[in-house]
């Protein structure tokens, strides 16, 4: 319980208007979009400059309270539940675009930027900002390197780690820890950026964000290869990466997904497909045309049965747009929707497609499967109604099974969605009991009365 004197002096600091203390406003911070039950924070605080930041959170620390950053609360595993006797610490209030340098290709953001919103101010300096996360439309900046977000065109291009140049952000004590720079080399000091990349709010909270920035593309090209079977278009991924070709976007879609969202999207998918890809490759003009031509060869020889290149920016724009609303698709047929991201080195996508429909069948659950394929990293959707108990335990279940078969492949338990609480009691059969003790001394030693974000990733 926080005190009424104490409430007092959040709304001094932060002003009365940017901390909800009703039930009502509260309820809205109490989940995200993790199939979890919701906890109803204390309150619900919103800093809007760097000096009421860490303020803010050197007088939760000094009076024990936990906090939970939230920025737009499209985390898909529990990591932006609070705890009932905490505070969700929200960064929509720190959301402007510090600088895009175009000489020197770096931008500097505050937490709350909106990845998409970025990516189009990048975009109209014509430069290009990568990452492209499914909720890029209204997750942010600071979200996406706390959960280390990917997206679509993650293969070519990488993750959100990957375009981390530098950041400062506020300790437990609220002081402000800076790290990395404007410059394209720095080896100055430990690799703090890196630390607090997928940290899941477990060390820091950010105050400022330097993401590196690279041209555009002068050429692209979408196309689309259809299957009557799950088995050609599967290893066909596996055989165009194998072939060293690396495209800006390699998806897989299965039957049910692609019906779902030709339902939902209306962009012209074959719903009598078995399974479909959706490949675009980029760079210069020439390495365009060669590549989508030895593509179209690997996707034939695996038995496609279509295979049509977009003719139009529009036409491109319908079907990625289309894939991006895939899980919306899917999430339309249940009530409850359990989408995993279990991850496995690019040739064994084969295996892992065959898998999660051996488990499908096994456990009489419905499940559509689509995904960044060409990074290994598939979201088997299970589609379910989590007030039926005999189902939901299958569904848990299967979601055992899922994990399982992704280790064993050399894979790992998420791609992109992070650990959070859903995934902690798999962790251990991930990366073994010593890794997670040496993890649990470090957040100790940073975070000595666990006040950031505490009970998520490592269990404590």
């Amino acid at each position: 319980m926080i005190s009424k004197t104490l409430i007092k002096e959040f709304e001094t600091l932060l002003g009365a208007e940017n901390v909800k203390t009703q039930e009502a406003d509260r309820m809205a911070y109490a989940y995200d979009a993790a199939v979890l039950p919701p906890v109803l924070p204390a309150l619900v605080l919103k800093p809007v400059n760097s000096e009421v930041l860490g303020k803010t959170i050197r007088l939760c620390n000094d009076n024990s309270i936990p906090i939970t950053v939230r920025g737009a609360g499209t985390n898909l595993s529990g990591g932006a539940i609070p705890l009932s006797d905490g505070v969700v610490l929200l960064t929509a209030g720190m959301n402007r675009i510090l600088e895009i340098n175009e000489a020197d290709l770096y931008a500097v953001v505050e937490p709350g930027v909106i990845t998409a919103k970025f990516a189009a101010a990048v975009q109209a300096k014509g430069l290009f900002y990568p990452p492209d996360p499914g909720s890029q439309a209204v997750s942010t900046l600071a979200g996406n390197v706390a959960e280390n977000a990917g997206g679509l065109r993650g293969l070519k291009y990488g993750v959100t780690k990957d375009y981390v140049m530098g950041m400062d952000f506020f300790d437990v004590n609220g002081d402000l820890i800076k790290n990395g720079s404007r410059t394209v080399k720095c080896v100055t000091g430990f690799n703090l950026a890196g630390l607090m990349t997928a940290s899941e709010g477990c060390f820091g909270i950010f105050n400022q964000i330097i993401l590196k920035l690279i041209p555009p593309p002068a050429a692209q090209k979408a196309m689309m290869a259809v299957y009557n079977t799950q088995e050609g278009s599967s290893q066909t991924v596996s055989d165009i990466i194998s072939s060293k070709i690396v495209p800006c976007t390699l998806e897989i879609l299965d039957n049910f997904t692609i019906r779902a969202v030709e339902d939902f999207a209306h962009a012209g998918l074959p719903t009598d497909a078995a399974s479909l890809l959706l490949i675009e490759v980029d760079g210069h003009p020439a390495q365009v045309a060669e590549e989508a031509e030895k593509v179209e060869a690997i996707c034939r020889k695996n038995g496609c049965t279509r295979f049509q290149a977009a003719q139009s920016a529009e036409e491109r724009n319908r079907v990625w747009e289309a894939r991006r609303a895939a899980l919306s698709a899917l999430a339309r047929l249940r009530p409850t929707t359990v989408l995993e991201d279990a991850t496995v080195p690019r040739s064994k996508i084969p295996h892992m497609v065959k898998a999660i429909n051996d488990i499908a069948k096994k456990y009489s659950l419905t499940i559509g499967t689509f995904g960044h394929a060409g990074d290994g990293n598939l979201h088997p959707t299970i589609l379910t109604d989590k007030r039926d108990k005999a189902e939901w335990v299958r569904v848990e279940k299967a979601i055992d099974d899922i994990f399982d078969v992704a280790l064993s492949l050399g894979g790992t338990l998420s791609g992109e969605h992070g650990i959070g609480i859903a995934k902690s009691r798999y962790l251990a059969n991930e990366i073994g009991a010593s890794s997670i003790a040496y993890c649990r001394k470090l957040k100790k030693a940073i975070d000595p009365n666990n006040i950031l974000n505490p009970g998520k990733v490592i269990g404590v």
